[in-house]
C-alpha cells in the first residue's frame, strides 16, 4: 500500500515508517512544501519469503528422522551437571 507523508512526519516517525516499510511491504511518498521529493519502497530481496510459503516447506517436508529421539537422548545423557568451584 501507497502512503503519502510530509517531510517533518517523516522526521517525527522515522521508526515507525521504517517499520511499515520493512514489515507491511508498504510504500510512502515524501512532500516538502506539498510537492513530492522523494519515494521510501520496501528492497526486493531474495530471501523474502512468505508465511505461507514457509508452512508449505513445512507441511511437504521430508519424514521424521526416527534416529534424532535417540541422538538427543544421547546428548542428555552426556550432559553434565556444573561443577562448582566454590565447594571444598
Amino acid at each position: 500500500m501507497e502512503h503519502t507523508i510530509r517531510a517533518t512526519d517523516l522526521a517525527r516517525n522515522l521508526g515507525d515508517v521504517l517499520s511499515k516499510v520493512r514489515y507491511r511491504r508498504d510504500s510512502f511518498v515524501i512532500r516538502r512544501n506539498g510537492r513530492p521529493v522523494a519515494r521510501v519502497v520496501p528492497i526486493e530481496r531474495e530471501d523474502d519469503t512468505t508465511l505461507g510459503e514457509v508452512l508449505t516447506a513445512w507441511c511437504d517436508g521430508a519424514a521424521a528422522d526416527p534416529a534424532f529421539a535417540e541422538d538427543l537422548d544421547a546428548v542428555n545423557a552426556s550432559d553434565a551437571p556444573p561443577v562448582n568451584q566454590w565447594e571444598s
